[in-house]
């Protein structure tokens, strides 16, 4: 069941052009959230009624009490505080949308998200940062191969720009400008610019030709060719360069196989890890907060001190002073 649009039907008299402009508004409204926060909202509710049916309830009866069972429920199974909020907002943007909001602070439902924080924790599982020296000794390990330069330039770029998986492979070749101190990567749409204004992330020159983003991405373009279309393109197992881009997914790929190869354990670093490890590295480097938010273009100052939070375990730390 997908999620209801917030736009009435047009009058079963109307014409051909208002029931256009109906059509219209429909699918304006249907692209205001991203299409993965569309998904995971889908599946959010398809599980609430499937829950719902299986009980002989209405999950259109906006009763605060059923959701905090149906949650309830969920927690029992396993799903993680981040799952139940995921949960809890679907089912609110669904009821929403047809007029009748359901209370997300009834008393039953908080009292029942606090007691699953209480009894299963609620801290949120991060991906492992990805330190610069690490970055260097898997930039130096890929292979000399066309699927290996494009490896390269999606690490060293990730890093540098502290891109998001989905912002690094929708990069387009146009979206890549050259200055004289790097590159100016647009980002054309991202979690935080849910209005697809744009935003554009420098990326000065490395210090060492061997992890210098700008020579990662010419030596990827001199494989890939310079015209136009998505900049990291799938690589066939005969090393030719496809016309298709790669998925999110890829990311994660690349860093856990590019890990794995100098022996480090794939299953603590994710696609993630390359943003995370801008932000941590910069902080151990003394980077003020303000400064790491300007490249990982985070709104939320709290949000983005959860990634610096282990440089700052570090810095001043008083039992240094002592032992």
């Amino acid at each position: 069941m997908t999620l209801p649009v917030p736009v009435p039907p047009a009058p079963p008299t109307a014409s051909g052009a208002l029931e256009r402009s109906v059509d219209r508004a429909r699918a304006y409204a249907a692209q205001a959230r991203a299409a993965n926060t569309a998904r995971a909202y889908r599946a959010a509710w398809d599980a609430f009624v499937g829950w719902c049916a299986a009980r002989a309830l209405d999950p259109w009866a906006n009763d605060p009490a059923a959701v905090a069972l149906f949650l309830a429920d969920e927690a029992a199974a396993g799903r993680k505080m981040s799952t139940l909020r995921l949960r809890l907002a679907a089912i609110a943007a669904n009821h929403r949308a047809i007029g009748t909001p359901l209370d997300t602070r009834d008393a039953r439902l908080r009292a029942v998200l606090a007691g699953v924080a209480r009894v299963h924790g609620s801290r949120p599982r991060q991906a492992a940062p990805l330190r610069p020296a690490q970055l260097r000794d898997m930039v130096a390990a890929l292979p000399g191969t066309p699927a290996g330069a494009r490896d390269r330039a999606l690490l060293l770029l990730g890093f540098a720009a502290a891109l998001r998986r989905s912002e690094l492979v929708a990069l387009e070749r146009a979206d890549v400008r050259r200055d004289e101190r790097g590159l100016l990567l647009l980002i054309r749409a991202s979690k935080t610019d849910q209005g697809g204004e744009g935003q554009e992330v420098a990326v000065p020159k490395g210090r060492s030709a061997a992890t210098c983003p700008v020579a990662a991405l010419d030596a990827w373009l001199a494989v890939r060719g310079d015209g136009p279309g998505p900049l990291l393109r799938a690589v066939s197992k005969a090393g030719r360069v496809l016309e298709r881009g790669l998925h999110p997914g890829t990311v994660a790929d690349v860093v856990k196989a590019a890990a794995w190869r100098i022996g480090l354990d794939p299953a603590l670093l994710s696609g993630h890890s390359l943003r995370a490890g801008l932000a941590t590295a910069a902080a151990a480097q003394g980077a003020q907060l303000h400064q790491i938010m300007k490249q990982t273009r985070h709104k939320s100052a709290d949000v983005a001190r959860t990634y610096i939070r282990e440089a700052e375990l570090w810095q001043d730390n008083v039992a240094g002073l002592v032992l």
